[in-house]
């Protein structure tokens, strides 16, 4: 099957080409700049603002699988045009090439719209993609860790010197990207009563997730460091925030809109909301990948 894929250079989508490569189905790529050739990929220069790009993209493909979408930024007011416009433009280029099959990566921050407005973007995406009388399937990853992810590796650097802040008491879940990436190329053309416009929130397998203290030690255990790990207040957090802002600017990791979502206690997947095994399962189990990713952020030069 041919698969037209938004956000092919970032994080996660790279992994997920990365992965259709390796099982040689053909990809239309969308890229900002241009990219070096590579088998099976036919690289689609344009962003999600670019109607023409989209409809090249979706040209003869039988699958769409969105990943693209803005995480981050100082100003909140970005993720309406990013996630919501992008996503309704890519629907309407999918619907104009007749693609009925779409596979949209959103944010376990979607159940809780109301915390923060990358998660409201979300939401909003969501309701357009159920609305759009395409094949659906949406996936809500929660947090979504591996080599080349800069978001996590601030609390492998953190550990290194022995101190993970955190914030208030709370549980999440984790996945590997490689694992995600398989589930979104598993689900496009997994059978139809299995996942056709069904919501899944995906993990690592680990029942009720992680406390953030047990997170916090697994992490550090994985680069060689005991770590003492406090939880900061929401009001530490806010400060914090702001001081990022003023150091790294557009640049800041740690936003006012972050704190909204992770001063929320649980974003741990949803046993109701798991893939079929039928269709997907992790292989990847949260110390051993931790464990590999600390090796690869050593190796890189990063630690």
């Amino acid at each position: 099957m041919t698969i037209a894929l938004t956000g092919a250079t970032g994080f996660v989508g790279k992994t997920a080409l990365d992965e259709a490569v390796r099982r040689e189905e053909p990809v239309h790529a969308l890229t900002r700049r241009t990219q070096a050739p590579r088998t099976h990929v036919d690289w689609v220069e344009g962003d999600l603002s670019n109607p023409a790009a989209l409809a090249t993209m979706c040209h003869q493909a039988d699958a769409v699988i969105h990943v693209a979408g803005l995480t981050n930024t100082p100003d909140p007011a970005e993720f309406e045009d990013a996630n919501v416009g992008g996503t309704e433009r890519l629907i309407a280029a999918a619907k104009e090439q007749k693609v009925k099959r779409f596979v949209f990566v959103s944010s376990l921050s979607a159940r809780e719209p109301g915390l923060s407005a990358y998660g409201a973007s979300k939401a909003k995406a969501e309701s357009l993609v159920e609305a759009s009388g395409l094949d659906w399937t949406i996936v809500r990853p929660p947090g979504v860790y591996g080599p080349h992810d800069i978001d996590y590796f601030e609390m492998f650097r953190s550990a290194k010197f022995g101190l993970v802040p955190l914030p208030p008491g709370g549980a999440s879940s984790i996945i590997h990207v490689e694992d995600l990436a398989r589930l979104l190329l598993d689900l496009v053309d997994a059978s139809p009563a299995l996942v056709r416009r069904r919501v899944f929130e995906p993990d690592d397998g680990r029942e009720g997730g992680w406390s953030h203290k047990e997170l916090a030690k697994a992490i550090g255990k994985a680069v060689g460091r005991r770590v003492y790990a406090p939880h900061l207040p929401r009001s530490v957090l806010e400060l914090a925030a702001k001081a990022d802002r003023a150091l790294r600017s557009e640049n800041a990791r740690l936003t006012a809109d972050r704190v909204g979502y992770m001063t929320h206690p649980n974003w741990v997947a949803r046993s109701s909301h798991k893939v079929p095994e039928a269709v997907w399962s992790p292989r990847i189990a949260g110390e051993d990948g931790l464990r590999a990713t600390a090796r690869w952020y050593q190796e890189q030069g990063w630690l």
